[in-house]
């Protein structure tokens, strides 16, 4: 079986401090990924690295205490590809694939609009010029699982007040229309609604840190595993977990009827 994990940090050192550390070792998972790192190759500890048995690998935005995303493996990947070869992007830290044999794991992180208008501008050309990246990987023979923050409730079912939330980043008609292209033209199948069609409140994975939304669990569900046909269709147990937490999203937890290759 193959455990992945994928979760937004809210800062390294902060999850680090809140116990993500401690509890990581214990998952049982092949890979963890994680998203907005917040720090640079030496704000990191030897934990931050090499937590347990797993090896950290990481793509850091230019910018400190900034974005950036990361993986941790239990067995080293044949290759790990850091960025997309768009220099902006790049430069924010926002996409790392590790290579198993035919199969990828990415960790990924869509951009916020939620800052103003400049931020939403920048969310937009991202989404536009991903969109034929997703395209070309779908269609490369590899099967891939890209987890991570993509910043977008895609349904009224994925968030809890979407009513109210239907001019804001995140919730907005276009990001929404983007992501069911996604789905709908590119066949990539969100991994998670595919266990659980029917699922509300038990499948937020991010809460504002205003107006007691986590203990009111008033949430949204932007965080996902989203895969090619095939390794979708082995997907077998998904779950967000909720009994610690270590920044404002919660871990979505994934296990897959298949092991890495040449494991």
């Amino acid at each position: 079986m193959l455990r992945i994990i994928t979760l937004n940090l809210n800062g390294i050192r902060s999850a680090a401090a809140k116990g993500f550390f401690e509890w990581l070792p214990g998952q049982r998972a092949q890979v963890a990924c994680v998203q907005e790192l917040k720090a640079l190759a030496d704000d990191l500890t030897p934990e931050m690295v090499r937590p347990d048995r797993m090896q950290g690998y990481f793509h850091f935005s230019q910018r400190r205490g900034y974005s950036g995303v990361g993986l941790y493996c239990k067995h080293p990947p044949e290759r790990v590809v850091e960025g997309l070869g768009i220099a902006d992007i790049d430069a924010e830290g926002r996409y790392l694939e590790a290579r198993y044999g035919g199969l990828s794991v990415v960790s990924l992180y869509v951009p916020s609009g939620s800052a103003g208008p400049e931020r939403q501008a920048a969310k937009f050309s991202f989404m536009e010029r991903f969109f034929p990246v997703l395209a070309q990987l779908a269609q490369s023979g590899r099967e891939y699982i890209i987890c991570g923050d993509i910043n977008i409730a895609h349904k009224e079912i994925d968030l809890k007040n979407w009513r109210s939330n239907q001019k804001n980043s995140g919730f907005l008609p276009e990001e929404r229309a983007w992501l069911s292209r996604v789905f709908d033209e590119l066949g990539w199948v969100d991994v998670y609604r595919r266990l659980h069609p029917d699922a509300t409140e038990e499948a937020y994975t991010w809460w504002s840190n205003r107006g007691r939304a986590w203990e009111k669990n008033v949430g949204w569900r932007i965080d996902y595993q989203i895969a090619t046909p095939k390794v979708a269709e082995l997907a077998r147990r998904a779950f967000v977990y909720k009994e610690q937490r270590f920044s404002d999203h919660a871990p979505l937890v994934i296990d897959y009827d298949l092991t890495l290759p040449g494991r």
